[in-house]
Protein backbone atom coordinates (compact mmCIF):
# COMPACT_ATOMS: atom_id res chain seq x y z
CA UNK A 1 0.00 0.00 0.00
CA UNK A 2 1.50 3.30 -1.10
CA UNK A 3 1.32 6.09 1.48
CA UNK A 4 -0.25 9.24 -0.03
CA UNK A 5 1.87 12.37 -0.34
CA UNK A 6 0.41 15.88 -0.46
CA UNK A 7 2.97 18.58 -1.27
CA UNK A 8 2.30 22.30 -1.36
CA UNK A 9 4.36 24.32 -3.82
CA UNK A 10 4.36 27.92 -2.62
CA UNK A 11 6.27 29.15 -5.68
CA UNK A 12 7.34 32.81 -5.20
CA UNK A 13 4.76 33.71 -2.56
CA UNK A 14 4.75 34.68 1.14
CA UNK A 15 6.96 36.82 3.33
CA UNK A 16 8.97 35.32 6.18
CA UNK A 17 6.29 36.36 8.68
CA UNK A 18 3.52 34.87 6.54
CA UNK A 19 5.44 31.61 6.14
CA UNK A 20 5.97 31.35 9.89
CA UNK A 21 2.33 32.06 10.67
CA UNK A 22 1.13 29.49 8.13
CA UNK A 23 3.29 26.72 9.55
CA UNK A 24 2.33 27.55 13.13
CA UNK A 25 -1.33 27.25 12.17
CA UNK A 26 -1.00 24.07 10.13
CA UNK A 27 1.46 21.93 12.04
CA UNK A 28 -0.96 21.17 14.86
CA UNK A 29 -3.68 20.23 12.38
CA UNK A 30 -1.68 18.03 10.03
CA UNK A 31 -2.74 14.35 10.01
CA UNK A 32 -0.51 11.71 11.53
CA UNK A 33 2.60 11.02 9.46
CA UNK A 34 1.72 7.33 9.31
CA UNK A 35 -1.32 8.16 7.17
CA UNK A 36 0.02 10.77 4.73
CA UNK A 37 3.27 12.57 3.97
CA UNK A 38 2.56 16.29 4.38
CA UNK A 39 5.11 18.49 2.63
CA UNK A 40 5.56 22.24 2.13
CA UNK A 41 7.94 23.27 -0.65
CA UNK A 42 8.85 26.84 0.21
CA UNK A 43 11.15 29.54 -1.22
CA UNK A 44 14.79 28.84 -0.36
CA UNK A 45 14.94 31.94 1.85
CA UNK A 46 12.58 30.37 4.38
CA UNK A 47 13.73 26.76 4.45
CA UNK A 48 15.89 27.02 7.55
CA UNK A 49 13.22 28.71 9.67
CA UNK A 50 10.53 26.31 8.47
CA UNK A 51 12.61 23.21 9.21
CA UNK A 52 13.15 24.54 12.73
CA UNK A 53 9.48 25.43 13.14
CA UNK A 54 8.23 22.00 12.05
CA UNK A 55 10.62 19.89 14.13
CA UNK A 56 8.72 17.13 15.94
CA UNK A 57 5.62 17.76 13.80
CA UNK A 58 4.10 15.80 10.91
CA UNK A 59 4.99 18.53 8.43
CA UNK A 60 8.05 18.05 6.24
CA UNK A 61 9.84 20.77 4.31
CA UNK A 62 10.94 20.65 0.69
CA UNK A 63 12.74 22.95 -1.73
CA UNK A 64 11.40 24.08 -5.10
CA UNK A 65 14.57 23.46 -7.09
CA UNK A 66 18.31 22.97 -6.70
CA UNK A 67 21.56 22.86 -8.68
CA UNK A 68 23.03 19.47 -9.49
CA UNK A 69 26.56 20.34 -8.28
CA UNK A 70 27.42 20.08 -4.60
CA UNK A 71 29.33 23.39 -4.71
CA UNK A 72 30.91 25.81 -7.15
CA UNK A 73 30.79 29.19 -8.84
CA UNK A 74 27.06 29.18 -9.58
CA UNK A 75 25.83 32.55 -8.39
CA UNK A 76 22.34 32.49 -6.97
CA UNK A 77 21.99 28.71 -6.95
CA UNK A 78 21.42 26.34 -4.02
CA UNK A 79 23.15 22.96 -3.82
CA UNK A 80 21.83 19.60 -2.58
CA UNK A 81 24.49 19.67 0.14
CA UNK A 82 23.17 23.00 1.40
CA UNK A 83 19.57 21.74 1.36
CA UNK A 84 20.47 18.58 3.24
CA UNK A 85 22.45 20.63 5.76
CA UNK A 86 19.28 22.59 6.54
CA UNK A 87 17.29 19.43 7.15
CA UNK A 88 15.20 19.57 3.98
CA UNK A 89 13.63 16.25 2.97
CA UNK A 90 12.19 16.81 -0.52
CA UNK A 91 13.03 18.84 -3.61
CA UNK A 92 10.84 19.56 -6.63
CA UNK A 93 12.75 18.97 -9.85
CA UNK A 94 11.72 19.84 -13.39
CA UNK A 95 8.56 21.82 -12.66
CA UNK A 96 7.09 23.10 -15.92
CA UNK A 97 7.80 26.69 -14.86
CA UNK A 98 11.45 25.80 -14.42
CA UNK A 99 11.47 24.17 -17.86
CA UNK A 100 9.62 27.10 -19.46
CA UNK A 101 11.34 30.09 -17.85
CA UNK A 102 14.74 28.75 -16.81
CA UNK A 103 15.60 26.45 -19.69
CA UNK A 104 15.57 23.18 -17.74
CA UNK A 105 15.61 20.12 -19.98
CA UNK A 106 15.06 16.39 -19.55
CA UNK A 107 18.85 16.05 -19.37
CA UNK A 108 19.30 18.67 -16.64
CA UNK A 109 16.35 17.23 -14.74
CA UNK A 110 18.05 13.82 -14.73
CA UNK A 111 21.29 15.27 -13.42
CA UNK A 112 19.40 16.93 -10.57
CA UNK A 113 17.43 13.77 -9.75
CA UNK A 114 20.65 11.76 -9.54
CA UNK A 115 22.31 14.45 -7.40
CA UNK A 116 19.32 14.62 -5.05
CA UNK A 117 19.61 10.91 -4.31
CA UNK A 118 23.37 11.16 -3.88
CA UNK A 119 22.82 13.64 -1.07
CA UNK A 120 19.89 12.05 0.69
CA UNK A 121 17.05 14.12 -0.73
CA UNK A 122 13.83 12.72 -2.19
CA UNK A 123 13.08 14.21 -5.61
CA UNK A 124 9.55 15.13 -6.70
CA UNK A 125 10.12 14.93 -10.44
CA UNK A 126 7.56 16.74 -12.59
CA UNK A 127 6.38 15.61 -16.01
CA UNK A 128 3.55 16.83 -18.21
CA UNK A 129 2.39 17.87 -21.66
CA UNK A 130 1.35 21.17 -23.22
CA UNK A 131 -2.16 21.78 -24.53
CA UNK A 132 -0.86 21.54 -28.10
CA UNK A 133 0.74 18.16 -27.38
CA UNK A 134 -2.41 16.92 -25.72
CA UNK A 135 -4.65 17.99 -28.60
CA UNK A 136 -2.35 16.30 -31.10
CA UNK A 137 -2.50 13.00 -29.19
CA UNK A 138 1.10 13.11 -27.95
CA UNK A 139 0.43 13.02 -24.20
CA UNK A 140 1.55 9.42 -23.71
CA UNK A 141 4.71 9.64 -25.77
CA UNK A 142 5.75 13.00 -24.26
CA UNK A 143 5.27 11.86 -20.68
CA UNK A 144 6.95 8.49 -21.30
CA UNK A 145 9.98 10.23 -22.79
CA UNK A 146 10.23 12.58 -19.80
CA UNK A 147 10.01 9.66 -17.37
CA UNK A 148 12.63 7.61 -19.20
CA UNK A 149 15.06 10.53 -19.41
CA UNK A 150 14.50 11.62 -15.81
CA UNK A 151 15.04 8.17 -14.30
CA UNK A 152 18.16 7.31 -16.33
CA UNK A 153 20.92 5.87 -14.19
CA UNK A 154 18.79 5.26 -11.10
CA UNK A 155 18.76 1.99 -9.19
CA UNK A 156 15.54 0.10 -8.56
CA UNK A 157 15.65 1.24 -4.94
CA UNK A 158 16.02 4.90 -5.93
CA UNK A 159 13.23 4.66 -8.48
CA UNK A 160 10.98 3.13 -5.80
CA UNK A 161 11.64 6.08 -3.50
CA UNK A 162 11.19 8.75 -6.19
CA UNK A 163 7.96 10.75 -6.37
CA UNK A 164 6.68 11.61 -9.84
CA UNK A 165 4.26 14.50 -10.23
CA UNK A 166 2.12 14.45 -13.35
CA UNK A 167 1.31 18.08 -14.07
CA UNK A 168 -0.38 18.77 -17.40
CA UNK A 169 1.06 22.16 -18.27
CA UNK A 170 -2.26 23.41 -19.59
CA UNK A 171 -3.85 22.87 -16.15
CA UNK A 172 -1.29 24.67 -13.97
CA UNK A 173 -2.66 27.92 -12.57
CA UNK A 174 -5.38 28.07 -15.22
CA UNK A 175 -8.29 26.80 -13.17
CA UNK A 176 -8.59 23.91 -15.63
CA UNK A 177 -8.22 20.42 -14.27
CA UNK A 178 -7.87 17.13 -16.08
CA UNK A 179 -10.79 14.87 -15.22
CA UNK A 180 -9.96 12.33 -12.54
CA UNK A 181 -10.23 9.63 -15.21
CA UNK A 182 -7.85 11.43 -17.58
CA UNK A 183 -5.35 12.11 -14.80
CA UNK A 184 -5.51 8.48 -13.69
CA UNK A 185 -4.99 7.26 -17.25
CA UNK A 186 -1.77 9.25 -17.62
CA UNK A 187 -0.55 8.25 -14.16
CA UNK A 188 -1.18 4.67 -15.24
CA UNK A 189 0.93 5.25 -18.35
CA UNK A 190 3.70 6.55 -16.07
CA UNK A 191 3.49 3.50 -13.83
CA UNK A 192 3.58 1.16 -16.82
CA UNK A 193 6.64 2.99 -18.16
CA UNK A 194 8.41 2.59 -14.83
CA UNK A 195 7.64 -1.14 -14.95
CA UNK A 196 9.22 -1.39 -18.40
CA UNK A 197 12.32 0.51 -17.24
CA UNK A 198 12.74 -1.43 -13.99
CA UNK A 199 10.17 -4.04 -12.93
CA UNK A 200 6.59 -4.40 -11.72
CA UNK A 201 7.53 -4.19 -8.05
CA UNK A 202 9.27 -0.86 -8.56
CA UNK A 203 6.28 0.42 -10.52
CA UNK A 204 3.91 -0.56 -7.72
CA UNK A 205 6.09 1.13 -5.10
CA UNK A 206 6.63 4.46 -6.82
CA UNK A 207 4.27 7.25 -5.79
CA UNK A 208 2.66 9.35 -8.50
CA UNK A 209 1.04 12.69 -7.71
CA UNK A 210 -1.35 14.73 -9.81
CA UNK A 211 -0.86 18.48 -10.04
CA UNK A 212 -2.87 21.12 -11.86
CA UNK A 213 -5.49 23.28 -10.11
CA UNK A 214 -5.99 20.76 -7.31
CA UNK A 215 -8.31 22.07 -4.62
CA UNK A 216 -10.50 20.74 -1.78
CA UNK A 217 -13.43 20.43 -4.19
CA UNK A 218 -11.71 17.87 -6.42
CA UNK A 219 -9.04 16.22 -4.24
CA UNK A 220 -11.19 13.31 -3.04
CA UNK A 221 -12.18 12.26 -6.53
CA UNK A 222 -8.58 12.44 -7.69
CA UNK A 223 -7.30 10.50 -4.69
CA UNK A 224 -9.89 7.81 -5.31
CA UNK A 225 -8.18 6.84 -8.55
CA UNK A 226 -6.04 3.69 -8.73
CA UNK A 227 -2.80 5.28 -9.89
CA UNK A 228 -2.97 8.68 -8.11
CA UNK A 229 -1.09 8.66 -4.80
CA UNK A 230 -1.25 12.33 -3.90
CA UNK A 231 -1.11 15.86 -5.21
CA UNK A 232 1.39 18.61 -5.91
CA UNK A 233 -0.62 21.72 -5.09
CA UNK A 234 -0.04 25.34 -6.03
CA UNK A 235 -2.58 28.01 -5.13
CA UNK A 236 -4.63 25.88 -2.74
CA UNK A 237 -1.53 25.31 -0.60
CA UNK A 238 -1.21 29.00 0.23
CA UNK A 239 -4.26 29.16 2.49
CA UNK A 240 -4.31 27.33 5.82
CA UNK A 241 -7.88 26.02 5.63
CA UNK A 242 -7.63 24.65 2.09
CA UNK A 243 -4.24 23.04 2.66
CA UNK A 244 -5.42 21.30 5.83
CA UNK A 245 -8.45 19.98 3.94
CA UNK A 246 -6.14 18.60 1.25
CA UNK A 247 -3.99 16.88 3.89
CA UNK A 248 -7.06 15.38 5.53
CA UNK A 249 -8.31 14.07 2.19
CA UNK A 250 -4.91 12.52 1.58
CA UNK A 251 -4.95 10.81 4.97
CA UNK A 252 -8.30 9.20 4.20
CA UNK A 253 -7.35 7.91 0.78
Amino acid sequence: MRKPIIAGNWKMYKTAAEAKQFVEEVKGLAPDASKVDSVICAPALYLQQLVASTESSALQIGAQTMHEEKEGAFTGEVSPVQLKDLGVNYVIIGHSERRQYFNETDHSVNKKVVAAFEHGLTPIMCVGETLEQRESGETGSVVEAQVEAGLAGLSEQQASELVIAYEPIWAIGTGKTATAEDANEVCGIIRKKVASLFNEETAQNIRIQYGGSVKPANIEELMGMEHIDGALVGGASLETDSFVKLLEAGSHA
